[in-house]
Parts: C-alpha cells; sequence; structure tokens
C-alpha cells in the first residue's frame, strides 16, 4: 500500500480537536461518551455536541515494539555475540539492556504473552496454532476475556499497526472467508501487512494487507526482499499518521522473519561474513563468552557451560562438513546484520518525525533460542526436518552456493543453535533451560530513562511488556473490554527499573513449559526437567513421570551451570510443588510431548473436517493447508472441467503448496501433467500421451494409497491420468508427505501462487491456466487405506 505523506497543516482525526470535559474511567472499554449538547423542540433552542473521540492519556508515547526470530542469546553483537549489530548497539546506548529477560521457547507462545500479558497457557497458546489439540491450554484460540495490547491501545485513542509475522490465528480461519475476529484486525490491529503462520519466503513471500491477500510489490528478480518491504510499509504507515495527525500516538509491532528459517539473504551480506566462521561453533562459544564477559552483558560471575554428549565437537567434523556448516553460519549472520541494518532505518525515520523524542522503543531480540529444527546436519529443505525427516550434509553442499537465494529453505545445523544460545544449555524449544527462554530486550525513552548504556539484571518474562506500555501510557489494566469481563493480566510493569538498576524483583515466580521441557523459576531458585531434546520432532514417549529434574541457584548461578539436585532435594521437591500448582493455575494440564503427530490432528476444527468432497470455482486462491483439502496418503480423485484454447493448453490448473514441498495438476505444451513434490528430493512426474485437442474437456487425476505405516513409511501410490473418462496417462508417487507441504503456502485454483511446486515451469511462474477453468472438485476417500501396524 502507499501510504499518504504530505504534511497538513490542521487535525482532521476525532479526538484531535476538542477536549474531553472530564479524564474518562479506562478501566471498561470501549469508553463511554455522553451527549453534551441540549435537546430542545426544534434546531433553535437545541445545542449541538458531536462526540470528538477518544483520546489517549496526556504525554502517552508512541510505541514501537519489534521482536526478532528465532535469535539466540549469543548471536547478537549487542549481547556480545559474534555478529555485529550496529544499530542495535546504538538503540542500547540510548536505552537499557536487559539481560535477565525470557521468552516462553517457543514462538505462537512467547507471541501470544506478549500480545495479552497473560501466561501462554492461559490464551490457548501452549504450542504453536498448527499442532494445537482441543483443550483450554492448546486450542490456539485467544479468549475474549483476553484482551490483546493493540485492542486496549487502541479502544484508549492509539492508532495500532502490525508488519510483519503473526503466528496467533488458528490455521483453520485463515482464508479468504475468515472469520476474521482472530486476525489481527479482528485483535486490535487497524492495519496489518504481513503473514500467517511460522514461516514465509523472504523472496516470494504469502502475504496479506489486512484481510487480503496481496502479491509482493516487485519481484525477486527485480531485487525483492521481505525485510526491506517491511521496513518501506511501516515508514510509509507512520509517516501517514504523523502527517494527518501529529498529536495522536501510535503503537507499532515491527515482527521481520529475521532469522527464522528460510535463512533467505542477499548474496552481498552473506559475503560480508565469508570465513567468519571456519573456526566451529567450539570457539565461536568461548570467543562470545569472553566478549559478553568483556561487555558486561553477562553478570562477572557467569560460567559457560558445556557442550551436551549430543552435540558433536568441531574437530570431529569432516573437511566437507566444516565447509558446509561454516556457510550455513555465514548465511545466517548475513541474514541477521541485514534486518539489524534495515530495522535501523525503521527507527531513525521513527525519531525524525514529529513525536519522535516522546517515541518509547522496545526491542526484544528474539522469541526464544536458537533453532535446532534444521536438525544435527542443518537443511537445504527446512520442511523435510519440520516433518520429522533426516537431512544431510551432502545435498546442502551440492547447492552450497545457492543457500540464502530463493531456491531453496534452508536452515542451520543444531550445534550452531547451541553455539548462539552461549553462554548457556540448549536452544529453542528447550523451555526447562535459558538457552530456549532467555532473550535480551533493549527499551529506549528519551527524556524518561536518567543512566542510558545501562544494564538492567531483574528477572522479567515476556508477559511483562504489556503492563509495562500500559502504565507508561497512563492506561489502567481493563476489568471489562467489549462487554467482555477480564482475565487479570499475570504480567507485572517493568518500568519501576527505568531509573532503579538497584531495585528489587517484583516478578518473583515464573513457570515454563513446551512440549512437556518444563521449568519453575522462584526467588532466585529454579527447577528444570528437560524430558527430551528438541530436534527429535517424532520422538514422543508421553513418560514424564521418567524426567529427571535439575535445581539451580540461579540468583547466583546466571546460566545454569551447576545442578543442586542432589545437594538440595528439599528445594527441589519445593519447586516442584510450585510448578504443579502453576501449572493447574494456568491451564498447563495435560502435558503433550509430540511433535509432528501433532500436526494433523483430526480433532482440530476445520472448514474441511470430515469433507470428502470439494467444489472450487476458478477464482479461487490463498486457501492454507489448514483450510483446504487433506489429502497426506489418502486416495482421492481431482476433477476439473477446462477449456483448452486453440493454441494449446498452458498453465496450472489447481496447485498446493510451494517449493519445499507439494503438488501440482497441470498443462504444458499442450500435455496433462500431474507432479509431486517430495520435499524436493523426488519429483515424481505423471504426464498424458498425447496433446489434448482444443476446446471442452473434463480432465481427471485419480491417485490410490498404498497401505503405510503412520510416521513411520513414506509409502505412496498410483496416479491415474484421464481426459473425459479415457485414460491417458499413468505413473506413481513413492513417497507421500505425511505432515505439512509448507508453512505458508497454499492451494491456488488456475496460478501457482508463491514460489512454485515444480521446476518445470518455475522460470515462468506464476504459470496461471491460458485456457478456462469452469471448476475444480476433490473426491476424498472416506476411509484411509490399510495402516500397517508399526
Amino acid at each position: 500500500m502507499k501510504f499518504f505523506t504530505a504534511t497538513l497543516t490542521f487535525t482532521i482525526i476525532l479526538g484531535i480537536g476538542g477536549v474531553n470535559a472530564q479524564e474518562p474511567d479506562r478501566s471498561v472499554l470501549p469508553i463511554a461518551e455522553k451527549f453534551q449538547g441540549e435537546i430542545g423542540t426544534t434546531y433553535k433552542n437545541s445545542k449541538q455536541s458531536f462526540q470528538q473521540g477518544i483520546r489517549a492519556p496526556e504525554g502517552a508515547p508512541n510505541v514501537i515494539l519489534v521482536m526478532l526470530d528465532d535469535v539466540g542469546f549469543g548471536q547478537l553483537g549487542v549481547n556480545g555475540g559474534l555478529i555485529a549489530t550496529p544499530e542495535l548497539d546504538k538503540l542500547s546506548k540510548e536505552g537499557l539492556f536487559y539481560n535477565n529477560f525470557h521468552t516462553t521457547s517457543i514462538c505462537s507462545p512467547t507471541r501470544a504473552a506478549l500480545m495479552t500479558g497473560r501466561n501462554h497457557h492461559q490464551v490457548g497458546f501452549g504450542t504453536i496454532t498448527e499442532m494445537s489439540t482441543g483443550y483450554p491450554g492448546y486450542n490456539s484460540i485467544i479468549p475474549s476475556e483476553a484482551a490483546t495490547l493493540p485492542m486496549v491501545l487502541k479502544l484508549n485513542g492509539y492508532n495500532t499497526s502490525l508488519f510483519g509475522k503473526w503466528h496467533n490465528t488458528p490455521d483453520w480461519v485463515v482464508n479468504p472467508s475468515g472469520p476474521y475476529d482472530l486476525w489481527p484486525t479482528g485483535l486490535g490491529f487497524e492495519y496489518f501487512y504481513g503473514w500467517f503462520g511460522g514461516e514465509t519466503s523472504q523472496y516470494q513471500p504469502q502475504l496479506w494487507e489486512n484481510t487480503t491477500p496481496v502479491e509482493p510489490p516487485y519481484s525477486y528478480k527485480d531485487g525483492y526482499h521481505l525485510t526491506v518491504d517491511l521496513v518501506d510499509q511501516a515508514i510509509g504507515w507512520i509517516s501517514q499518521q504523523k502527517s494527518i495527525a501529529p498529536d495522536k500516538p501510535y503503537f507499532m509491532h515491527f515482527a521481520p522473519g529475521a532469522v527464522h528459517s528460510p535463512i533467505h539473504a542477499p548474496k552481498e551480506w552473506i559475503e560480508k561474513f565469508r570465513g567468519h566462521f571456519d573456526e566451529g561453533w567450539d570457539v565461536y562459544r568461548e570467543r562470545a563468552f569472553n566478549r559478553q564477559k568483556e561487555l558486561g552483558t553477562i553478570p562477572a560471575n557467569a560460567k559457560l557451560t558445556p557442550r551436551p554428549e549430543s552435540i558433536p565437537s568441531w574437530e570431529s567434523m569432516s573437511e566437507k562438513e566444516k565447509i558446509v556448516y561454516a556457510r550455513q553460519a555465514e548465511v545466517v549472520a548475513g541474514y541477521l546484520a541485514h534486518a539489524d541494518h534495515h530495522i535501523g532505518r525503521l527507527l531513525a525515520a521513527a525519531r525524525s518525525l514529529p513525536g519522535g523524542e516522546n517515541t518509547m522503543i522496545i526491542y526484544i531480540t528474539g522469541d526464544n533460542g536458537a533453532s535446532p529444527e534444521g536438525s544435527m546436519t542443518g537443511t537445504e529443505n527446512n520442511m523435510l526436518t519440520q516433518n520429522g525427516l533426516k537431512a544431510n550434509i551432502e545435498a546442502q553442499y551440492k547447492v552450497l552456493d545457492e543457500l540464502g537465494s530463493y531456491k531453496h529453505e534452508n536452515h542451520y545445523g543444531v550445534p550452531w543453535s547451541w553455539a548462539w544460545s552461549t553462554p548457556f544449555q540448549w536452544m529453542k524449544r528447550v523451555a526447562s533451560h535459558y538457552g530456549g527462554t532467555k532473550n535480551s530486550v533493549i527499551i529506549s525513552y528519551p527524556n524518561q530513562i536518567t543512566e542510558p548504556g545501562s544494564v538492567r539484571e531483574q528477572f522479567h518474562h515476556v508477559i511483562d511488556i504489556a503492563p509495562t506500555i500500559y502504565e507508561v501510557a497512563n492506561i489502567p489494566e481493563p476489568t471489562e473490554v467489549l462487554g467482555a469481563p477480564q482475565i487479570p493480566i499475570a504480567g507485572v510493569s517493568m518500568a519501576y527499573t527505568f531509573n532503579d538498576k538497584d531495585a528489587a524483583d517484583r516478578r518473583t515466580t515464573q513457570y515454563f513449559e513446551v512440549e512437556g521441557r518444563r521449568a519453575i523459576y522462584h526467588e532466585g531458585w529454579m527447577a528444570a526437567a528437560m524430558h527430551s531434546v528438541p530436534w527429535e520432532l517424532i520422538n514422543a514417549t508421553g513418560e514424564f513421570e521418567r524426567d529427571k529434574w535439575e535445581l539451580y541457584n540461579v540468583a547466583n548461578d546466571y546460566s545454569q551451570y551447576r545442578d543442586l539436585a542432589e545437594v538440595n532435594p528439599e528445594k527441589l521437591e519445593e519447586l516442584k510443588t510450585i510448578f504443579d500448582e502453576q501449572a493447574k493455575k494456568y491451564n498447563v494440564y495435560p502435558l503433550d510431548d509430540r511433535w509432528a503427530q501433532r500436526a494433523n490432528n483430526p480433532e482440530r476444527p476445520s472448514v474441511n473436517s470430515k469433507v470428502y468432497k470439494y467444489h472450487f470455482t476458478a477464482d479461487t486462491r490463498r486457501l492454507t493447508e489448514g483450510s483446504a483439502p487433506s489429502v497426506f496418503q489418502t486416495s482421492h480423485v481431482i476433477t476439473a472441467e477446462i477449456d483448452v484454447p486453440e493454441e494449446g493448453g498452458n498453465g496450472v490448473i489447481v496447485a498446493m503448496g510451494g517449493r519445499t514441498a507439494g503438488y501440482t495438476l497441470y498443462m504444458m505444451d499442450g500435455y496433462l501433467n500431474y507432479e509431486y513434490n517430495w520435499f524436493t528430493r523426488e519429483y515424481y512426474l505423471t504426464q498424458s500421451e498425447n496433446i489434448i485437442d482444443p476446446g471442452k474437456h473434463t480432465v481427471k487425476m485419480v491417485y490410490e494409497q498404498k497401505p503405510f505405516r503412520p510416521f513411520v513409511d513414506l509409502t505412496g501410490g498410483t496416479v491415474k491420468l484421464y481426459v473425459d473418462d479415457v485414460l491417458v496417462g499413468e505413473g506413481k508417487t513413492d513417497k507421500m508427505v505425511f505432515g505439512k507441504y509448507t508453512l505458508t503456502e497454499t492451494l491456488d485454483i488456475g496460478v501457482d501462487l508463491g514460489s512454485s511446486v515444480s521446476q518445470q515451469y518455475e522460470p515462468m511462474e506464476p504459470f496461471a491456466f491460458n485456457g478456462k477453468i469452469n471448476y475444480v472438485d476433490y473426491d476424498i476417500s472416506p476411509t484411509r487405506p490399510e495402516i500397517l501396524e508399526n
């Protein structure tokens, strides 16, 4: 969207012209506005009084809330890591650096807690929405009793916007028909430009503007990168706000994809780091730890935790492995540095606009630790490992110079996620240890912070951000919002630390839990149960009673270095009891350690739940996997009525997925084709024997699934193509995806939006069909084929 930025000399926004007679009651939202005029029998003996609209409290600041993605504590230069972040360094020098701030250890839960000020299980986000289950703590539905931060600010006179990632709408309602009440615009954001889900391509993103799907403003072939686009759009939005209503405060949440997979960065940024990681992860941790000590970003008595036995040493790697691993790190560093640079542009623009000096910037440097989801080796296709399958070094070596480009959804290996979580144990999705949960936060608020450039060591959690903003804006915690009585906010404001670095902690208890990895912090102590390693995505046991609990005195042991469980068993039992109390209070139970197995939960609501027949028109676009027909390892028939033009058929009839995996029914040079992309490792193509004549035809793809063992066999089935009920081609798919094709790509009729499922037509993407499509029907077998015993 092109934002209007011309400066106006008058104010036209309600709530700016005119002064309320008295400060309104802000505890019940929306705030009631009473008619202040007089009504007589005619206009001659009456007095007008327009409602002026709600104004924010006097002096309320603009707020920019930034959150990076999948960034470990030991990556960023500002934290003492070895990837330079000059823009973040600048911000830290003018603000406060919090080194004892915590997230939940994974994406959706952290973001739900951030947006509500409540614990993640309280608001249905014990896991990501794609893995949701039908329990109050895990259903991925933010209740109306937990009004979001943008909703509260909007109803208090703020303009609100979101640019970037949104992973808190149930995937079964992310489709053009909604409903939209759980979309960003239904949860308080007046403007949204970004994507749904955990990730998207930085070159070919699946974008939405409010509730409308949109395509990037220009092509990756012309230099498009999503981070740059998001910053440009965000600058345009705040410029418009301050042009039209300079005295009205705004709230902007800026959530780029960096550095979540796919690790996509311009080549010139990657090359800045060539050779920087050739010494490997063991040396990286030592150097980063020493730099953290030198900068004072960690306590002087902190210790560097050792490498787990399950992670190999750098020296044990072959030369080829070292080449691949080093390149993985270079690509990540380029991505992070590129994001730092462009977010710096946004913050500089905000400071230069009217009200820039009254703008509070809260910059959370990650929603969890560095990610292990690329598997031990890393991968050129992250969806392969997200489905619990094994990647390898050889496949990455073959495309080494392409890593970071649009051609791959690459991800780094587990050892780097450990190194980038220095000085802590473990990494993302390990809620029991600080490698998964400790992310620094920087708060900059000119003229309100008297010790810029200093460190704050108070224990805080992501649920504390919303109440901090409310306090600074002089907005009370509401008791009722849009008719819904509110659950009390679980967070506490951090504002007490702004000008008192020695203030006693006000957060004394905090539980952590994701996938059965759990912990409890209480008054300087922490009990932790690791449960299982996070890179094995099909390793669920459900045997939580066997977990070994550890005990740390984190008031004096910043990195959880020394386990005191055997020394102080009484304290451990005390903390385990507190965990159980907190778990019952905040909807943590039932514990669930499944990952890939939860992807296709048959009980999850969906527009396709127990639906076996579908009828799509030619203009159907952008149906996510949660809303599209589910045909994973299931017999099904796709039927389309098409008109083939005189010049011969070319283009997509229907496509589901993208470059990472999926299927597509299309015509090329007059031939009918069905192609199945199995994680870019195998492409199974079935083609008609002859060219299809011009004219109206009914084409059909019949897939028959062979017997298989769930989550063990990748067994596919047979493919038959028909034209007007005549068999014209036969083939097979030896392997079949059983979990997810992608996290954001969609089902499209008549075109393949986003990245291409097939390499055959990638140069011609989106490869729109050149004839007419009257309909596309799906007929899915209501019974699965014979399922073999595991």
